[in-house]
């Protein structure tokens, strides 16, 4: 397997167990908490947390483990990754969305193959995923070298907790996640307006940190 291959293996493989574990723990929490959303949303957070920061350490030094297509063009137009790469990378992880939703309802013995029901709108949704994303980009281009699966994982876990969308910051997550009629899903009239407010907020989380960095341009951090 050559290397573009194995970055784009990775890519898959890290978004969809990603969402695997959203989708999983999701369901399980609704399962156990009795009702209590608080409960449940707090046990999703710790696997979020957990997981994400295992995916990140794990796959890092193949992909970078990006899982995210903002992070993918936003990376790709600082000239941090090759652009050519941009385009797969997406696909990659969109793909591998998809398929960590499946598996987790497989493995709670769910309807493989549903769409969610669950509305996320208006503009407090959309500015929250504007914030968590701009946030998640900011984050991830200031964190010291060895230290990004800890912080970005700590980040997403606060902003579970701090937005009104409870932080998907992730166009694959919300693709992904709408094939999910579960206590994480997202009904796919939802999908388009969490996107476009992601990639906006991917896009002022690089300007913030090039407004933070002395002599910094759009192709170099």
């Amino acid at each position: 397997m050559n290397d573009i291959s194995r970055k784009l293996l990775a890519e898959a493989l890290g978004t969809a167990l990603l969402l695997t574990v959203v989708i999983g723990s999701g369901i399980m929490a609704e399962r156990l908490a009795g009702g209590n959303m608080a409960i449940a949303l707090l046990a999703n957070t710790l696997a979020t947390v957990g997981g994400l920061y295992i995916l990140i350490e794990v796959f890092g030094p193949v992909s970078g483990a990006h899982f995210n297509p903002a992070v993918s063009l936003v990376m790709a137009a600082r000239g941090t990754m090759p652009r050519a790469l941009a385009a797969p990378y997406v696909v990659a992880q969109l793909g591998g969305a998809m398929l960590g939703a499946w598996l987790a309802h497989a493995m709670f013995d769910a309807t493989l193959f549903q769409f969610s029901t669950k509305l996320r709108s208006g503009a407090g949704q959309w500015l929250a995923e504007a914030v968590a994303t701009a946030g998640l980009m900011l984050v991830i281009l200031r964190a010291p070298p060895g230290r990004v699966a800890a912080m970005v994982a700590c980040y997403i876990g606060a902003a579970y907790w701090f937005t009104a969308s409870t932080s998907f910051a992730n166009p694959a997550a919300a693709f992904g996640r709408m094939f999910s009629d579960s206590f994480a899903g997202i009904a796919p009239s939802g999908v388009p307006g969490f996107v476009a407010a992601q990639l906006i907020g991917a896009g002022i989380g690089a300007a913030i940190h090039d407004a933070l960095t002395p002599g910094a341009t759009s192709n170099h951090d």
